[in-house]
């Protein structure tokens, strides 16, 4: 979903989400290299600038999706803005780096390491000295022991989002003095680095009154290098303003307003100065890009007439045809091309920052019933997907690299990363067909005819395209001529700095959050997207456990590599003849048929885009699908969540700690007492006892290498049960004033709050500081 951007333990939108260039492309080395993790496929893009170049004092002044209902991040109900608010203001133990790997927060702890694993796990943490909340208390075991209680789930008077790690912990102490925290585990605990960030003060986390209202809206008691001043969701901002009591580097910026701003609102934003930093779609950074560039668009020109002119920009910028002809009607195109020029020439002083979100775009499965239920099936649906084509559709016009993600639980750059994706197999029309006849879908058999009253089904598609490089090329055009439209008819090219997509909206996909809400990101699917109708079928009564995924949850299927007797495979490469359609596939007097589920809001060009070309690779093979437009606000909940689907598209947020956040989405599911299926996080309804018993190993061991060895085993158990096919990773772009520096698309690592200004007066940038 495009609601992206978000982590079980941050929900970070890149742009929550979706965030931002000399973009380097990683070659990653295959199973059995010495680095499987590789490097980051696109570094930060920031803008970075030493403090001294940095100007005292400013505001900045952020755009984001909405004034949150809690500063609490344990809440079900937290989203990105509540995470950035909790980055800025309180400590946390750990923090991600550039390779989306955990280091040690030196602001707030002087070491944390495990001291005794026998008889049980305990973990010291010395705490700097000088760490103290706002109110001049030292940070002490206190806080820590107030947030294990509040988080443990012993007591069902908080009402937490999620336990995981906490409900390990048998106890937390003071250590030999004040400054040490020594904590104990009843059970060992690999991802010991994930707690404790961020830390609230005792008096949020110390009773159930407290945690549960009294963050919601303010923070009285901080320690980061900013503090809350006031949440005003009249205004909608969130006002931080600087900590006097932080003792570490001091902040450049006096004020951070976070701002709320629609997302279809926020070039507007930037050109009115409401706003210095936003995350933007691509066809808005391709506006972005081209007014820098002084790009006056395609329509003055010589030999051309102020009427000619003005007629042809009205009808690029949705005038009525007929109005125009009118002298009142071209005032009226004149007064509004005015002021968008006007608007142009404000935007010049914004650049386009870019990089990849710690989040990934996958096609999702519902194995739960139906025709996806005979893992044969899904197989084949995985086979005839060409990943590498769907990567450049969306990544290309970008200038980024187009590399699929070959990992359910790691992005490249992070240590549990390897591509597993051969556990399944690669890209191959004709082993999708022998594997649809393995299970017994023929070619051109009977199909029954509708029951009265029913509507027919269509296929998805219509002829079978000629070639795939024409598809690229209109699934590229569809996406790019609104977004030439939109940017006045600027031809960015997707330069490093400001490169902007040729498909409207970001990645066109929905990001489960912390929250346990899928958040509209900007593509979900436009009109046109839609092949046939299709009412949502009655599903069994399932229910999904726990918040919706934050950082990724993510589903399986059958134990072990499956493999075919001789014989029961048609000769590889066998297919249908050039040019041909196949023959509608049939079972039992059914057609193979697919309920295709997107999103009908606005923005969704791109993942509409997606949509066709994965339905149009289906068709190649027989397959057909119904893609079947629904409301964002019920995608998730009434679709997703409630398995009324047979495939979707929807993102996870890549986590530093998999075998901690990625166990309850591939969790195996399991009836509940009352009948209905308990499926936690895994919406695909496919999972195994075998990769539940890797996660339940790798999160038991304190070995790292072992535990990183048992994480990518399950993430091949995964890829061979087929539940959910990871596509690309999602782009981030975040539009930024020239001068601000550090800040803007900040790819894995944790932003750098007091870093963060405006370039004194005179000094310049150093060239690509920020690229890894």
């Amino acid at each position: 979903m495009s609601h992206v951007g978000v982590g079980p333990r941050a929900v970070v939108r890149s742009a929550a989400f979706l965030t931002a260039g000399a973009l380097a492309v990683t070659v990653l080395t295959g199973c059995g290299g010495e680095d499987e993790a590789g490097r980051p496929l696109a570094g930060q893009d920031i803008a970075q600038a030493a403090r001294g170049k940095i100007a005292d004092g400013g505001t900045l002044r952020w755009a984001v999706d909405a004034v949150p209902d809690t500063l609490n991040t344990f809440q079900a109900d937290a989203d990105a803005a509540t995470t950035t608010v909790a980055q800025a203001t309180l400590p946390s133990m750990y923090t991600l780096d550039e390779l989306g790997r955990p280091q040690r927060n030196a602001d707030y702890l002087e070491s944390a390491k495990v001291v005794e694993t026998e008889p049980k796990q305990v973990v010291l943490y010395k705490l700097n000295q000088q760490a103290v909340w706002s109110d001049g208390r030292e940070i002490g075991a206190a806080d820590f022991a107030a947030q294990w209680r509040a988080l443990s789930g012993k007591d069902s008077a908080y009402w937490t989002a999620r336990n995981a790690g906490y409900d390990r912990i048998e106890k937390v102490e003071r250590g030999d003095n004040d400054l040490e925290v020594k904590v104990t585990f009843s059970r060992p605990y690999a991802d010991w680095r994930s707690l404790f960030s961020p830390l609230y003060p005792k008096e949020v986390m110390g009773t159930p009154d407290s945690f549960n209202d009294g963050a919601r809206r303010k923070l009285k008691v901080t320690a980061g290098p900013f503090n809350v001043k006031q949440v005003d969701v009249k205004a909608k901002d969130v006002v931080l303003t600087r900590n006097p009591r932080w003792w570490g580097e001091p902040a450049k910026l006096e004020k951070i307003v976070l701002h709320a701003v629609p997302r279809d609102k926020r070039v507007d934003a930037l050109a009115e100065g409401a706003v210095d930093l936003a995350p933007v779609d691509a066809v808005d950074a391709r506006r972005i890009t081209g007014a820098a560039r002084g790009n006056a668009g395609p329509l003055a020109g010589p030999g051309r007439s102020e009427t000619e002119v003005l007629r042809d920009w009205g009808a690029a910028h949705g005038f009525d045809e007929d109005a125009v002809d009118s002298e009142s009607g071209l005032k009226k195109v004149r007064k509004a091309m005015a002021e968008w020029h006007m608007r142009e020439s404000m935007l010049r002083g914004f650049e386009v920052r870019k990089s990849f979100e710690p989040a990934y775009t996958q096609l999702a499965l519902n194995g739960s019933e139906g025709p996806l239920a005979d893992e044969r099936v899904r197989r084949a649906v995985a086979r005839a997907l060409d990943r590498k084509a769907l990567a450049e559709l969306v990544l290309k016009p970008l200038g980024l690299p187009a590399v699929p993600v070959g990992s359910h639980l790691a992005l490249s750059g992070q240590a549990a990363y390897a591509d597993n994706s051969g556990a399944l197999g690669d890209h191959d029309t004709g082993e999708a067909q022998a594997l649809l006849a393995d299970a017994g879908w023929v070619p051109g058999g009977p199909v029954e005819e509708p029951k009265k009253g029913e509507k027919a089904e269509k296929a998805a598609g219509g002829e079978a395209e000629k070639s795939e490089k024409k598809d690229e090329k209109k699934d590229e055009e569809k996406a790019g001529k609104k977004g030439d439209k939109a940017a006045g008819g600027s031809g960015a090219d997707g330069d490093n700095r400001g490169g902007a997509s040729a498909s409207e909206g970001d990645d066109g996909t929905y990001i489960v959050g912390q929250d346990g809400k899928a958040r509209r990101g900007p593509d979900t699917v436009e009109d046109g997207a839609a092949r046939t109708g299709g009412a949502a079928r009655d599903g069994q009564d399932e229910k999904p456990n726990g918040r919706h995924g934050e950082d990724g949850t993510r589903q399986l299927a059958q134990d072990g590599l499956r493999g075919g007797a001789p014989g029961a495979y048609a000769p590889k490469g066998t297919a249908a003849p050039a040019g041909a359609a196949p023959k509608v596939l049939a079972k039992d007097g059914k057609a193979l048929s697919l309920k295709f589920v997107v999103p009908s809001g606005p923005g969704s060009e791109t993942l509409r885009t997606v949509a066709d070309r994965i339905a149009r690779m289906l068709e190649k093979v027989g397959i057909r699908t119904e893609i079947t437009k629904v409301d964002d606000n019920s995608y998730f909940k009434d679709h997703i969540a409630s398995g009324q689907y047979d495939l979707a598209l929807y993102s996870w947020p890549a986590t530093a700690y998999p075998a901690t956040d990625a166990r309850p989405i591939y969790a195996k599911p399991v009836p509940a007492a009352d009948g209905s299926l308990t499926v936690e996080q895994n919406y695909t309804r496919v999972g195994t006892d075998q990769v539940d018993q890797l996660f339940e190993q790798a999160i038991g061991t304190l070995d790292e290498d072992e535990a990183r060895d048992l994480i990518r085993k399950a993430d091949s158990r995964i890829w061979a049960a087929a539940g959910s096919i990871p596509l690309y990773q999602r782009p981030q772009l975040v539009a930024a004033r020239k001068n601000l520096v550090n800040a803007g698309a900040f790819g894995f690592r944790t932003p750098v709050f007091q870093d963060m200004g405006f370039l004194k007066k005179g000094e310049k940038l150093s060239p690509s500081p920020s690229k890894s």
